[in-house]
């Protein structure tokens, strides 16, 4: 009798723990592309909790509440957060800028924007309005200004124009770069650094659910663990992030992988460290995080 109470006590406890487990089993959404490289490593161990979707459709992710974390740029987030059209808080920035210029004319130098100007993506974005103020900010205001919609158009553009001088993203910029080797291109981020001192600007970030995290605090804290050892992989461990990422069908081919990831700027920062650098690049166009600095409460 002792024995089989004790039998079914353990499996009583047994059968509990697997409740629990269940019960914060997270579930993340995020862009596909570069941005999702940063929970790659996590992602490759239970896909079936990682939801990837088209950029434009980050918003209605917020509105729908349904994931735990989402990734986002950190902009779009805010200005949501703002109208109280989510209750989502950043927890971390983890990409700090994946634009370069590029143009596969001879002996390209920057200082030709000056004469030639530029075509940018995503005109009224955060991402042209930072590429904008760095290049004014080291005295290299393009002749003029054009727009496409997005990085894979100015790609194109840039593989089918010898002449034309461009910004756009990786992994783009690196799939471009090995169909044409002539390519040459310089990080925004550095021009960036030049203007303001900081290392790269606060692009995008992971958010988490308010009532995930009043509800679960010790198992958000330990995915936050989790999730910063996935962003450091990026830099120190890139030929496992690089098999990661074909897994889940993130990028198209090991190469591009492998020469891409370091050039996405993946990088952990803990929200409250970062909000000087958030502020900073929100004050480049206030208007893009809905005219004013994200309040104390945005910041987990």
């Amino acid at each position: 009798m002792k024995k089989s109470l004790t039998l079914f006590i353990t499996s009583i406890f047994l059968i509990a723990s697997l409740f629990a487990e269940e019960s914060y089993k997270f579930k993340v959404s995020s862009p596909a592309g570069a941005p999702s490289l940063a929970l790659a490593s996590l992602a490759q161990e239970n896909p079936e909790d990682y939801t990837y979707v088209a950029a434009e459709a980050i918003a209605a992710e917020f509105a729908g509440a349904k994931a735990d974390f989402i990734i986002a740029p950190i902009n779009a987030g805010a200005k949501l957060f703002k109208m109280g059209k989510s209750t989502y808080k950043l927890a971390a920035v983890v990409t700090w800028g994946n634009l370069y210029f590029a143009s596969q004319k001879k002996d390209f130098k920057l200082k030709d924007i000056k004469k030639s100007g530029v075509t940018l993506f995503g005109e009224n974005t955060i991402n042209a309005s930072v590429a904008l103020f760095s290049l004014e900010k080291n005295k290299l205001k393009a002749k003029t200004v054009n727009y496409l919609g997005s990085a894979q158009a100015t790609q194109a553009l840039l593989l089918s124009d010898e002449n034309a001088i461009v910004l756009t993203a990786e992994p783009a910029l690196t799939a471009a770069k090995l169909k044409n080797p002539k390519i040459t291109l310089y990080s925004l981020n550095e021009l960036y650094k030049k203007a303001t001192g900081f290392d790269g600007y606060a692009q995008a970030g992971l958010f988490v659910k308010a009532e995930t995290a009043d509800s679960y605090g010790p198992e958000v804290a330990d995915f936050l663990k989790k999730a910063e050892e996935s962003c450091a992989k990026c830099s120190k461990d890139v030929p496992s992030v690089s098999k990661a990422a074909l897994a889940l069908e993130i990028l198209p081919n090991e190469k591009i992988a492998e020469k891409a990831i370091p050039l996405c700027n993946i990088r952990f920062m803990r929200a409250k460290e970062a909000k000087n650098q958030v502020e900073a690049t929100a004050n480049v166009d206030i208007k893009q995080y809905g005219g004013e600095l994200p309040k104390e409460d945005f910041y987990y």
